[in-house]
């Protein structure tokens, strides 16, 4: 593996949709079905925690840590969830999401095209988000 630090990235609809997928070089290649049933199980998973939660006001799993990977999750106010898929004690990717959610509201949402709930077809998204990336990955150079 390189030293990229995310190995997905997926973006979730408020119904539990698929509406983005861009995977940056995992070991295993997942195909269009495995990323739509990963996506709605995290969608799933993340309501339920929600539900059995003991503490009030739980917003669900933000972090899910594995023997090889870690899975950071963001959810805006509207529904839409954002995970990253990276490796194992990655730094930063809280605002690394956050990042994220920027861009989608600058390059998305703002897009006179572009349908809520729909899946994300946008160039400058696209761009901006490779971008963010890629300084991500220089930065974890350093460490």
């Amino acid at each position: 593996m390189a030293l990229a630090a995310i190995y997905n990235l997926f973006i979730i609809n408020k119904s539990g949709g698929l509406i983005y997928y861009k995977d940056y070089g995992s070991a295993g290649r997942m195909d269009t079905n495995d990323t739509l049933r990963l996506a709605s199980l995290w969608h799933s998973m993340h309501a339920i925690s929600q539900q059995l939660s003991p503490t009030p006001g739980c917003t669900g799993i933000d972090l899910l840590q594995a023997h090889n990977f870690d899975l950071h999750c963001f959810q805006s106010l509207t529904g839409t969830k954002f995970f990253v898929v990276c490796e194992t004690g990655a730094p930063n990717m809280e605002m690394l999401l956050k990042v994220i959610y920027e861009l989608y509201t600058d390059f998305v949402l703002k897009n006179p095209f572009y349908e809520m709930e729909m899946p994300i077809r946008c160039e400058l998204f696209d761009h901006n988000l490779a971008q963010v990336i890629q300084k991500d990955r220089v930065a974890l150079l350093g460490r």
